[in-house]
């Protein structure tokens, strides 16, 4: 199993690893947030409630995304509970992230699609996020072969997963995924012309058909016909999604307009006549 966060730092406090890779994720986030908004030119002051509405809702729904585990709703936590201690959601946090923003939105009523500049700022977080639990969370599923990562008894008790059994590697794959969604997106795709606020959608469809294939593997609940809770609301979810990508470029819309306007050609002056 990899080290934790207290054997890389050569012992010290004890520290909540994943908390920490939490808070490096959003510090990250906010440095390309800002490098993005200046590169657009946003000067609007609202953008910053829609910040807030965005850090507000996935705070809120990331706890609140697990709460109804059960059918019988006396099995679940209380919800002063859920939202102490109750496990979070990455999935439940990005749509609370969206419907945060979309409150704000209304309240403050900003005009301008802002997906973009969200895009690649989270994809950096969750890249780095994940890293915490990787250091904290069950990894996988067993390889079924030699290679893999391998818990320790201490590791095992800890995290649920089997002891000395090699297991897939998830939480590495979901980096290697961020990773390479943020390189894609920084890189290349927000110079394309792609119609504003599409690049967040792009990024929350491919992370889902991602999601819903590396559940496999990740060890997950099995709650129906094979599949985790996070399949089955992706299940729901994703069709819905690539319909709306699907009805977008067959429209058109999809693709930012092209500006026509070409500057109108300097006059030509006839030359001066020479007076003897």
């Amino acid at each position: 199993m990899f080290p934790t966060l207290q054997d890389l730092l050569g012992g010290g406090p004890p520290l909540d690893t994943h908390s920490v890779f939490v808070a490096l994720g959003m510090l990250a986030a906010g440095v390309v947030f800002l490098i993005e908004r200046r590169r657009r030119g946003v000067t609007d002051h609202r953008i910053w409630y829609l910040v807030l509405g965005a850090l507000v809702g996935a705070s809120v729904l990331a706890r609140l995304g697990t709460w109804a585990q059960h059918l019988d709703p006396t099995k679940n936590l209380t919800l002063l509970e859920q939202l102490s201690f109750g496990n979070a959601s990455m999935l439940s946090a990005l749509v609370g992230a969206w419907l945060g923003v979309h409150v704000a939105k209304r309240i403050v009523r900003y005009p301008d699609r802002s997906g973009d500049l969200f895009a690649p700022a989270v994809a950096l977080a969750m890249a780095i996020g994940r890293i915490g639990c990787l250091l904290t969370e069950k990894p996988g599923t067993p390889t079924g072969s030699a290679w893999g990562l391998v818990l320790t008894p201490e590791a095992a008790a800890y995290t649920g997963g089997p002891a000395g059994v090699p297991l897939h590697p998830s939480f590495v794959y979901e980096i290697a995924f961020h990773a390479a969604a943020f390189a894609l997106l920084w890189f290349w795709l927000r110079w394309r012309p792609i119609a504003p606020g599409e690049l967040l959608t792009l990024y929350v469809a491919a992370y889902g058909v991602f999601r819903f294939l590396i559940e496999f593997v990740r060890g997950n609940e099995v709650v129906w016909l094979g599949l985790s809770r996070p399949q089955l609301f992706l299940a729901v979810t994703l069709p819905i999604l690539f319909a709306r990508i699907i009805w977008m470029i067959r429209t058109g819309r999809f693709r930012a307009p092209v500006s026509t306007s070409v500057a109108a050609p300097q006059e030509r002056t006839a030359p001066r006549e020479q007076h003897a």
